[in-house]
């Protein structure tokens, strides 16, 4: 099984016909990925990749029954999409975009929580590398070729490390039952809480690789998760180490400001509620590999 993801899941593509839109939809749809349509404001009625572009999200929803969207609209525009995925019956919306400005993010928390919470789209990134479930769909920019099919779930805030450890895995023969970058901006749509509870629940998942970074609450908070509520083996690497405090490592959201954000810090408490941590990247898939 898989989680949020799977060969099923209808797609489109927010920003469809421009320049990255277009490069990694191809990709998208080269890899397998259900991909029904994408919008793109004032070229609706038109084709682009065999597949129709709509000017609305809602018209996608109800003509191609897309659930899912994928985010390459340019910055300043960008809480506008995803604001319109959520009023256009999208249940899950995947943020690639980088450099959203916070106070729009910050508009765009308030605004989902108007839904109720059953109701309300799950939003991941921005700022992330996006999900794959590996040989179902690929709704993001990673080189798929490197994700074995498997049990062992990755989430993570770096979308590079996220490769780095999914390539290791494959080299020891380990495959991935779902890979979620949850982005490295201070105000993200996904926690490693969400993401760590759906793959508890998932009966095909065995283990999960946690990738944290400096800055931010986030991996004090799932460590407490884990320790309370997982029965499955987290593995954890924190990048950032030697980054010196006060300094922007980055992503936007890895600055040091308070107690429990340096690395050494969020890797003490990892290690106090159980988690396996691995020191170094290069020992990311021999310590999956020592807890399955």
């Amino acid at each position: 099984m898989s989680i949020l993801l799977d060969e099923t899941t209808p797609i489109i593509v927010q920003g469809y016909t421009g320049k990255i839109g277009s490069f990694h939809a191809k990709e998208m749809i080269e890899y397998g990925t259900n991909l029904v349509g994408g919008v793109t404001p004032g070229k609706g009625g038109t084709t682009h990749l065999d597949r129709p572009v709509f000017n609305t999200v809602k018209e996608a929803v109800r003509e191609a029954g897309a659930t899912t969207s994928i985010v390459f609209v340019p910055p300043p525009f960008a809480a506008d999409s995803i604001m319109e995925a959520a009023d256009g019956g999208i249940s899950t919306c995947v943020v690639i975009t980088d450099g959203i400005p916070a106070q729009d993010m910050m508009r765009v928390k308030r605004y989902l929580r108007r839904y109720k919470k059953e109701q309300r789209m799950r939003l991941i990134g921005p700022n992330c590398a996006g999900m794959i479930s590996p040989g179902k769909s690929m709704l993001g920019i990673m080189p798929g070729h490197i994700y074995n099919q498997g049990n062992v779930g990755i989430v993570g805030r770096s979308g590079t490390l996220g490769y780095e450890a999914a390539s290791q895995m494959q080299a020891l023969g380990i495959g991935v039952s779902t890979s979620v970058g949850i982005g490295g901006d201070p105000i993200n749509g996904s926690s490693f809480k969400d993401i760590l509870a759906l793959f508890e629940e998932d009966a095909e998942t065995d283990a999960v690789m946690m990738i944290g970074e400096i800055g931010g609450p986030q991996e004090a908070e799932a460590a407490e998760y884990i320790r309370d509520h997982m029965s499955k083996p987290v593995v954890a690497y924190v990048a950032g180490l030697s980054a010196p405090k006060g300094k922007k490592m980055g992503h936007a959201g890895a600055i040091i400001s308070a107690f429990g954000e340096s690395a050494s810090e969020k890797v003490e408490i990892l290690e106090e509620a159980g988690v396996n941590v691995a020191h170094r990247p290069s020992d990311m898939g021999l310590s999956i590999q020592s807890v399955l």
